[in-house]
């Protein structure tokens, strides 16, 4: 193990993570005198105030695994003893260190969805009136000048855009001061802009497109997260959520939105429950449970992709000590009927938002299940009692996200969680509706 330092060493330090977030991690165990973002390598530096103050930090953290926006980060102390003033003007401190100017140079990181004048003038003008913007390729990624008619509309910008994600969960804005003081614009087209000139010419000259980004297919901008799926290309999606690979038997191409569920325990299962279940996979427009023969039930999915996802990971799930069948139905949808439960204006639909994460977020039932929207003077013990009588708990983590309590509950066995899963979500916990999905961690 490397030398006590005040310095800490942390790697796996994506793109999506903020600088904030960071702080987030260490700010508990005291001060933060600087912090480097070694953006190239996915590393950080963060100096603490003292000594006792990293020891502290990491002598939790050896503990705890830590993790920021769903990525694991790994700590160590540096070799470092000090940063030094040099080594931090090649980090995020440059930024701030920086004269601040009219003129900001935004780099996006996580680029995921194509990035125009159209949507960052949408994301910009909010702060203030744009005057012009130049958009080019570094070799730091796609980059962007935009100059506000003053210099305190730029410094509100800064303030409220740097570390923030144009669409949910990628896209992210590095803000700097550009030391520039005036933008040159010949051309009003898809790559610059002068919003004080609207009459010069837009260059005829064929344009080069951003090679390897999916149509975001009218994806809300900035202002307005949480697009459903409807509005995102198929693609686009399953660029967003898998990295441009989809989960190994999932094809992607399925049509068939409805499925049949069938060896359901008819004491125990209700419409309620399987949507608890299957709407970790997509948003769920109906469901029905068969009165001829009441082992089964037909589930209509949002779409073909979803259904296929729910297909793929919960064949052969063991819920309530049955064995489930999940299969492809014949027939293209449900019926609006008095026994068919609709589901369309439902609220706890999980893919009304957030949906890239949800789509990250799916996988095969797991031992481990998370909570969300939990009171914030919630305890252990009244979780536990809320979910232990569906199973053995292993072992528990009470902790919090960006200043909202959330929980880890370990059971014995998948069916156990499966079971707490469909039983427990969306119901009140101390007067909050309470948000249960499967954790892909392995153990808390």
């Amino acid at each position: 193990m490397a030398e006590p330092s005040k310095v800490i060493h942390i790697r796996n330090v994506g793109h999506e993570i903020a600088e904030a977030d960071l702080l987030q991690l260490l700010q508990p165990f005291g001060n933060v005198s600087k912090i480097v973002m070694l953006r190239a390598k996915n590393q950080a530096l963060l100096q603490m105030q003292d000594l006792h103050n990293s020891v502290s930090a990491l002598q939790y953290y050896s503990t705890v695994q830590p993790s920021v926006r769903g990525r694991n980060v790994y700590m160590q102390f540096s070799s470092h003893q000090e940063l030094t003033t040099d080594q931090n003007s090649h980090g995020r401190n440059s930024d701030q260190e920086s004269e601040p100017n009219r003129i900001l140079l935004v780099t996006i990181h996580h680029m995921m969805y194509p990035i125009t004048v159209e949507v960052l003038h949408q994301v910009f003008k909010a702060y203030g009136y744009v005057e012009k913007i130049v958009t080019f390729q570094k070799s730091a990624g796609f980059q962007a000048l935009i100059q506000y008619q003053s210099l305190q509309e730029a410094m509100d910008a800064f303030g409220a855009l740097h570390g923030r994600n144009i669409y949910d969960g990628c896209c992210q804005l590095d803000i700097q001061y550009s030391n520039l003081s005036e933008l040159q614009v010949h051309y009003n087209n898809d790559r610059s802009r002068d919003f004080t000139n609207p009459s010069l010419p837009t260059e005829q000259r064929p344009r080069a497109s951003q090679q390897g980004y999916p149509d975001p297919g009218g994806l809300y901008a900035f202002q307005q997260p949480g697009a459903s799926y409807a509005q995102m290309g198929r693609a686009a999606m399953i660029t967003a959520a898998f990295g441009g690979t989809l989960p190994p038997g999932v094809t992607g191409t399925n049509e068939r939105c409805t499925l049949i569920v069938s060896n359901l325990n008819t004491d125990k299962i209700n419409e309620d429950k399987l949507f608890n279940l299957f709407s970790l996979y997509g948003n769920i427009v109906r469901i029905k449970i068969l009165r001829n023969k009441p082992d089964h039930a037909l589930v209509e999915m949002a779409d073909g992709f979803q259904a296929e996802l729910a297909v793929h990971y919960l064949k052969g799930a063991v819920l309530f000590a049955k064995k489930l069948e999940v299969n492809y139905s014949k027939y293209p949808n449900i019926t609006s009927a008095p026994d068919a439960h609709d589901y369309t204006t439902s609220s706890l639909n999980r893919f009304n938002s957030n949906v890239i994460k949800n789509y990250r977020h799916c996988c095969a039932p797991t031992k481990m299940i998370h909570i969300s929207a939990l009171p914030q003077e919630i305890t252990e013990d009244a979780i536990l009692n809320h979910v232990s009588e569906h199973g053995s708990v292993v072992n528990t983590k009470l902790f919090e996200v960006n200043g909202k309590r959330q929980a880890l509950i370990q059971f014995e066995s998948e069916e156990e969680a499966t079971e707490a899963l469909v039983s427990k979500h969306a119901t009140s916990l101390e007067g909050n509706t309470i948000r249960i999905s499967f954790s892909q961690m392995q153990s808390i």
